[in-house]
């Protein structure tokens, strides 16, 4: 019945947590302009002492973790800002509400895409439930290669551009954003290097894209909108 349950859960999160971009959003940046390939060191060798030692620590946490912990991670398995609503605090946060600030964050996830993918093809880190049967993840399966971590780098990116734009908030959405990429370990779905890399690559892109004149624009416009809507 617990087995049962689970998948349930499972299956559910899978059907309510599938990207849910706008087709027409259009990334900020992309590969040709960030290479994360010669920004990031290359992955752990598979058969190398870290990689044990990451598995090792993903294993830990898997017998450790609390519903609470397995919740919030399975929460954070969506791609978008809106995770960062229980730090903002306002019902006015929210897609209805914001409609510049929704269309110019569709464009910020989607950049993350456009940076990480090419790099994950590269390096084709696999993930820990494909390394080792003993993981068993509770968050929704991925093939695609493990390093860095793309949840990790958007989590990052979003949160860097949100504390800008409220600054009152900054080290709370920052410690939001790091407990987004830890979840993908409380998950089981990546490693910690996977998690330091993608930090290191939302930093970048978020450095990166600040110097473009369409994100300025845009950016600006998103920005007025939140502070207004908060009523700061």
């Amino acid at each position: 019945m617990r087995t049962f349950a689970k998948a349930l859960t499972l299956l559910l999160v899978v059907g309510f947590t599938s990207p849910v971009f706008a087709g027409d959003a259009k990334p900020f940046s992309d590969a040709k302009e960030i290479n994360l390939l010669d920004l990031l060191p290359p992955p752990p060798a598979n058969d190398s002492a870290q990689m044990k030692a990451e598995l090792g620590e993903i294993l830990t946490i898997q017998v450790t973790r609390t519903p609470e912990m397995a919740a919030r991670a399975v929460a954070d398995a969506e791609e978008n800002v809106w995770r960062f609503s229980d730090v903002i605090d306002s019902p006015k946060f929210t897609k209805e509400n914001l409609p510049k600030f929704s269309a110019f964050f569709d464009r910020v996830v989607e950049t993350e895409g456009a940076v990480v993918d090419p790099a994950k093809d590269v390096w084709k880190r696999p993930r820990p439930h494909l390394y080792s049967d003993l993981v068993k993840p509770i968050v929704p399966l991925s093939k695609s290669g493990s390093y860095p971590s793309g949840h990790t780098t958007v989590g990052t990116l979003m949160g860097i551009v949100l504390a800008n734009m409220v600054p009152e908030k900054r080290a709370a959405i920052m410690a939001r954003a790091w407990e987004y990429g830890h979840n993908r370990v409380v998950g089981g779905i990546h490693y910690a290097s996977d998690i330091e890399a993608g930090r290191i690559a939302g930093t970048v892109i978020a450095q990166t894209i600040m110097t473009h004149d369409d994100y300025t624009s845009e950016y600006e416009g998103a920005k007025a909108e939140l502070r207004a809507a908060l009523g700061l």
